[in-house]
């Protein structure tokens, strides 16, 4: 009797193993800033020139896929905090543009540290992918000294639950 509870024990051991979870959280630094990230998946980095109206930034992204989702945080160096607020700005028009999405919705967004020029925002909006499919697209930009960041959730459908934890795990030393 022991020996077949041994092997239950042991074969439901094995098919946990298998199973992984949906969203694994964990804390990433983003480097070179003083923002520390909560991420449902390990992201990659990648760094490429963008223009985002008169200027020609670089921008570092860090993106991972989770439970359908696709989360990143974008960030550059702009040197330069005087054209800030116009570089934000361009920003929104430039990642709601990607989606063919009008503003549908932008509200205050609150990250404890951040800058006050150009004011945390945050833009709600439902647009279409490149291959046709629908997507929702949940994005914040906020600022510090002279970097500018952008924390975004792109899906089919974005779980409120999930969004929020994501966005309320952003945090600036």
């Amino acid at each position: 009797m022991r020996y077949i509870f041994l092997a239950g024990v042991l074969s439901g051991c094995s098919m946990l193993h298998g199973c992984s979870p949906t969203l694994n959280w964990r804390d990433v630094h983003v480097d070179h800033t003083p923002l520390t990230a909560l991420f449902p998946c390990k992201p990659e980095s990648a760094t490429r020139r963008v223009s985002l109206g008169a200027q020609s930034i670089m921008l570092t992204m860090l993106v991972c896929d989770a439970d359908n989702a696709k989360f990143a945080i974008t960030y550059a160096d702009t040197r330069d905090t005087a054209s800030m607020a116009l570089l934000v700005e361009h920003w929104k028009a430039a990642t709601l543009a990607n989606i063919g999405a009008p503003l549908s919705q932008e509200l205050a967004f609150e990250i404890t540290g951040a800058s006050l020029a150009p004011q945390p925002a945050e833009v709600r909006a439902n647009g279409v992918r490149v291959d046709g499919t629908a997507v929702a697209l949940r994005a914040v930009w906020f600022a510090v000294g002279s970097q500018v960041f952008q924390a975004a959730v792109y899906a089919d459908a974005i779980k409120p639950a999930v969004a929020e934890t994501y966005f309320n795990g952003l945090r600036l030393r």
